[in-house]
């Protein structure tokens, strides 16, 4: 998944401290080369994996030296000599500024370049923020029309990569290369990762000061195990998981894991791991339910593995439209902050902010809520009504607005166009109430209700409904 770009067309188990069980791939992992083991004496102790050094800005020129170190049985990234244990976030156009209000230190492109601000552009504004980035270099995908079987394409995609490594290496606000996105999801090419080898080679022959990793889409072991033997320069594996996350733990456990990894996304639970509604609309979580789960996939899965996880970068610091315009999001499109970032902030730092998100306590659209197949007639009026609290005592606001059914299905977080809103349908609106007037045309579509407490946060929620053809009568059907 990436974020959408401005041009045209993303319990801990205990697991056996024995590492005589890697795998032979995973003896050829380049982790072996850059790890350095560090004896317990003269290095600050980092018992607890999210404590690191507080940076309120970064030099005005210079790369900072970024290894992997393991002491005392753990990996660790060390930024200029430094631990540093990454709480990050992914960015395309979202707040810099909050990502360090909040408590983060670090967050992740998905491109040198997003449609808008160059790679020059984000850097500078990182080091101004105190931030460190993973930058991402953007790789073709065969699903897109690339071709990793053409060796010029392949040639040429080369130097352009490394004309990008060139440019920006020697940022103070550059940590690590991630190389392409989510490349798993193209299909079965293998050739795609001889060329992510070749440019993880280039990098380390001209920029020694940082590692490079790769994002792959989920855990699966025999797409770990090609990548690890066909790209073994790559210093590391990262991982993007939604839903699925609470498994990695066993997931690395089964598979024989034994170096650093790092999750690359994770957040709300993806569109296709959720329930769907009889016509096949996937059913989004209101924002309070996300928040919690951010919660228990952060405690379960990243922060359980001090061991070998680097940290992670959730998704997403901003805003996009992917089956909604709110599954993925933290904030709404008008700039509102949802209760995720209250949830992340408690994470990063052990303290919930000052003012808290309002929270959603439930939402019905003719009595049912999104989980029982809302059926409607057309052009007929149906109660809608939202509970939602606020724990700072705010006078909240509410918002209501019907869309289509987005019909723009894309994958990998691919560009999507906002489905249309249909106004006119809230005939009357009294607090976390409404009479909705149905479409008049047959069809899917979502209800959706935005509630804000006038200091910058706000909740959401949404009911997916159907709007049936009207009846036909027997009178109808013996003229037919």
């Amino acid at each position: 998944m990436k974020a959408t770009k401005l041009i045209s067309g993303k319990g801990r188990h205990q697991r056996n401290p024995v590492r005589s069980s890697r795998s032979a791939c995973a003896r050829k992992f380049n982790w072996q080369r850059p790890v350095t083991l560090v004896c317990a004496f003269g290095i600050l102790s980092m018992s607890n994996s999210t404590g690191v050094r507080a940076v309120e800005s970064l030099p005005d020129s210079g790369a900072v030296k970024v290894q992997i170190l393991q002491t005392n049985g753990r990996y660790q990234l060390y930024v200029d000599h430094q631990p540093f244990y990454i709480k990050g976030a992914g960015i395309e156009f979202g707040s810099q500024e909050k990502l360090k209000e909040h408590g983060g230190n670090s967050f992740r492109t998905w491109s040198t370049w997003n449609g808008r601000d160059s790679g020059q552009e984000i850097l500078e504004r990182a080091r101004r923020n105190g931030l460190y980035v993973t930058m991402g270099l953007d790789l073709g995908h065969e699903r897109h029309g690339f071709d990793y079987n053409d060796t010029n394409a392949v040639a040429r995609q080369f130097e352009s990569v490394k004309a990008q490594v060139v440019q920006y290496k020697d940022s103070p606000a550059l940590i690590i290369w991630a190389i392409g996105n989510e490349l798993n999801m193209d299909g079965q090419n293998p050739k795609v990762w001889d060329a992510v080898n070749d440019i993880s080679r280039m990098i380390h022959q001209i920029d020694p000061n940082h590692p490079t990793t790769t994002p792959l889409a989920g855990f699966k072991r025999e797409v770990v195990q090609e990548v690890q033997s066909r790209a073994p320069d790559l210093d590391f594996l990262s991982f993007q998981m939604y839903g699925d996350i609470v498994n990695l733990p066993r997931y690395l456990r089964e598979s024989g894991w034994a170096g650093p990894y790092m999750v690359t996304e994770w957040g709300a639970t993806g569109h296709w791991e959720v329930g769907r509604t009889e016509w096949g609309a996937p059913i989004e979580d209101d924002s309070t339910t996300k928040a919690d789960f951010y919660r228990k996939r952060f405690e379960i899965a990243i922060q359980a593995d001090p061991r070998d996880c680097l940290g992670s970068y959730v998704f997403l610091w901003g805003n996009k439209q992917e089956r909604t315009p709110t599954w993925y999001g933290m904030f709404l499109d008008s700039g509102e902050e949802t209760a995720s970032v209250d949830t992340m902030q408690y994470l990063w730092t052990g303290s919930w902010p000052a003012v808290r998100s309002p929270e959603i306590e439930g939402a019905w659209l003719n009595g049912k809520t999104a989980r029982q197949n809302v059926h409607l007639k057309p052009g007929e009026a149906y109660a809608a009504s939202v509970e939602a609290s606020d724990c700072n005592h705010n006078a909240l606001t509410y918002r209501w607005d019907v869309m289509e059914e987005c019909t723009d299905l894309k994958a990998g977080g691919d560009i999507e166009s906002k489905p249309r809103s249909l106004p006119g349908l809230v005939r009357t609106a009294e607090g976390g109430k409404i009479v909705l007037k149905a479409p008049s045309r047959p069809g899917a579509y979502r209800l959706f209700a935005y509630i804000f407490d006038g200091k910058g946060h706000a909740a959401h929620v949404n009911i997916p409904f159907y709007v049936d053809p009207p009846a036909v009568t027997s009178a109808e059907t013996a003229n037919q």
